[in-house]
């Protein structure tokens, strides 16, 4: 079963497929943390992530290579999040066709996974070339993910409400 958790910056979707993963796994999931630390601020968002999932998730931190870790996973996973796995597989010089490649394989695995994705397709044209490919990507990427999930949840104050 594949699960898409999508809304704004925070607009709650953590805690919501946080919680949606524990009610819907038999055994202690897999919490993948995709996000790399790159200053001080970053730091502080992990932390507060840590702390809300405390003992209940076994954690694995992978940037880059969800596939490989996903595949070999024995419990349901909760990918925290596909925003910053897209951001750093930019950063380390991938483009869309590795990124689409990579998560395609996600997901024709069996396993269970909830994805976690901002909402970044809501607001303005940036001038900056980088933020546009990274929209566009992000935009597209959220459609195959929700095109091939059981389930879609939009998250906004708090509130996870079903959309497919």
């Amino acid at each position: 079963m594949k699960t898409l958790f999508i809304g704004g910056i925070k607009s709650g979707k953590s805690i919501n497929a946080q919680n949606y993963t524990l009610k819907h796994s038999k055994n202690k999931p897999l919490y993948l943390a995709t996000t790399e630390f790159f200053d001080e601020g970053m730091r502080q968002r992990i932390q507060e992530h840590q702390a809300q999932r405390a003992h209940s998730f076994h954690t694995l931190e992978e940037p880059l290579e969800i596939y490989k870790t996903i595949s070999h996973a024995t419990s349901p996973v909760l990918l925290e999040c596909v925003s910053m796995w897209i951001n750093n597989m930019l950063y380390h010089q991938h483009n869309f066709e590795d990124i689409k490649r990579e998560m395609q394989k996600v997901l024709e695995l069996p396993q269970d996974v909830v994805f976690v994705l901002n909402d970044v397709g809501s607001g303005i044209i940036p001038e900056n070339k980088l933020a546009r490919e990274y929209i566009d990507i992000s935009g597209k990427i959220a459609q195959m993910i929700a095109n091939r999930s059981d389930a879609v949840f939009h998250c906004i104050a708090g509130i996870a409400t079903k959309i497919k």
